[in-house]
């Protein structure tokens, strides 16, 4: 599959335009681009446990219960849809389509893509993923590989939020530049 030239803002306007009024209540949907995929993520309001259990304290547990139960109905009730929407962007924009959600503080990703990676690692490296399989923190060097990925995305998400802006300022001044 080849991929479009179309620019993550391009894919984001079009998801704005494209999404129902009634799943972006709660605020814009996350439109997250990279080669291969677009991820979604819907926002939905967390529900309101107020008048529950005739006003007695609603416990963390009860509340947890309450926002999967809001995340379930979302993907059920919003499957062929979402399905339709897929469809019509990987056929735009030439890209497999995810979906998920995030109610409060609870995000669930519904579908995603698992890509393989390949790179070639010297021995100090590979050690480190040894060590975290001998460890039991991974079950291979795959799944250690990705660990580490998410723990520095995790403990560097502000300076790669600012390469990405600058990466988005370059694609506009190149856009803006003299065509071909």
């Amino acid at each position: 599959m080849t991929n479009d030239s179309r620019s993550p803002s391009e894919i984001n306007a079009w998801f704005t335009g494209r999404l129902p009024g009634e799943w972006v209540v709660a605020g814009a949907a996350d439109v997250i681009v990279d080669r291969e995929e677009i991820t979604v993520i819907i926002t939905l309001d967390p529900p309101d446990l107020t008048g529950a259990a005739a006003g007695a304290d609603v416990d963390d547990a009860a509340r947890a219960q309450a926002v999967d139960g809001r995340i379930a109905g979302f993907r059920e009730d919003t499957r062929e849809r979402r399905m339709t929407i897929a469809r019509e962007a990987e056929h735009r924009f030439e890209r497999k389509v995810a979906w998920g959600v995030r109610a409060g503080d609870h995000a669930v990703m519904f579908t995603h893509l698992a890509v393989p990676v390949m790179t070639r690692l010297r021995q100090p490296e590979r050690l480190v993923l040894d060590t975290l399989v001998a460890a039991s923190v991974a079950r291979s060097r795959a799944d250690a590989l990705a660990w580490c990925v998410r723990l520095v995305g995790r403990n560097t998400d502000a300076w790669l939020t600012d390469l990405r802006t600058a990466l988005d300022d370059v694609d506009r001044v190149r856009a803006e530049g003299p065509a071909e």
